[in-house]
């Protein structure tokens, strides 16, 4: 079978399933309640209505850092559908008709990948949505600049997508390399919502440890939207966008390999 014909059959199996989308209406709701919570919070906050301990909310960067709580809080759910794009497959047994029709396994990784990256551009925008959305009602309501006339901003969310592909990417990576669907969640869930995050706050601690923790994927991720809400609330080192970008896809490849090389080239129960 030819990469065009596994990548439609790919498409198919994936587009097909109500995983897919069930994950992406809670990615909105998620996204759409956490970026109105902090909007409101924020804007009232730089607006002089909220009553607050220390200053006020500086303005400048504030429409950035509102906008990239899709990345910030969400880059798990692409992740999560990449793991579950493959580990499905493993524990469904639904990968033995698979490399009948494409002897190739190279192929079917391969179109995996290509439909990733389609569900990505899908899960980034409506990540965006999701989250520019209530930040521009809250903004706006409090007579706060939006800066959605500014190319920079247009920029960054375009950024914002390129990191849910990435992300997508991971996930797949990830299911190719560990078979087990409940072990690949687990292992996400605990990396995403409580290690790296909990590394990135002892940064503001530890002296040296933000020269390190940069590189950790959620903060590269950061750096490559150019703002994060973790960010403007912790402060630390950040990279490039550019680096950053480089290195998630960095994680992106070495988990592509690796889950080829360990696990997608083994017999299939």
């Amino acid at each position: 079978m030819s990469l065009a014909a596994a990548t439609r059959s790919e498409s198919i199996k994936q587009f097909t399933t109500s995983i897919w989308w069930i994950l992406a209406v809670v990615m909105l709701a998620y996204i759409g309640f956490t970026a109105a919570v902090l909007g409101f919070v924020f804007a009232a906050s730089a607006a002089g209505e909220l009553p607050t301990q220390g200053a006020p909310t500086p303005t400048e960067g504030l429409a950035a850092t509102l906008y990239s709580t899709a990345t910030s809080v969400g880059y798990v759910f692409p992740l999560l559908i990449g793991t579950l794009m493959v580990t499905a497959e493993f524990r469904h047994k639904t990968l033995t008709p698979t490399f009948l029709a494409v002897p190739r396994r190279g192929t079917a990784l391969v179109a995996k990948v290509a439909i990733g990256l389609v569900l990505g551009v899908v899960y980034g925008i409506i990540g965006v949505l999701a989250s520019v959305a209530p930040s521009v009602a809250f903004l706006a309501g409090y007579g706060l600049e939006t800066d959605l006339d500014a190319a920079q901003t247009w920029a960054m969310l375009g950024r914002m997508v390129l990191a849910f592909v990435l992300w997508t990417v991971i996930g797949i990576g990830v299911g190719a390399l560990v078979r087990n669907q409940v072990g690949a969640i687990v292992g996400v869930l605990v990396f995403t919502q409580f290690l790296e995050p909990v590394g990135r706050a002892a940064a503001a601690f530890v002296e040296g440890l933000d020269t390190v923790v940069q590189y950790l994927p959620g903060a590269a991720s950061d750096a490559l939207v150019g703002a994060s809400v973790l960010t403007a609330s912790t402060g630390g080192e950040q990279l490039e966008w550019w680096v950053g970008g480089l290195v998630l896809l960095g994680y992106a490849v070495v988990l592509l390999v690796l889950g080829w090389f360990v696990s997608w080239r083994r017999d299939v129960a």
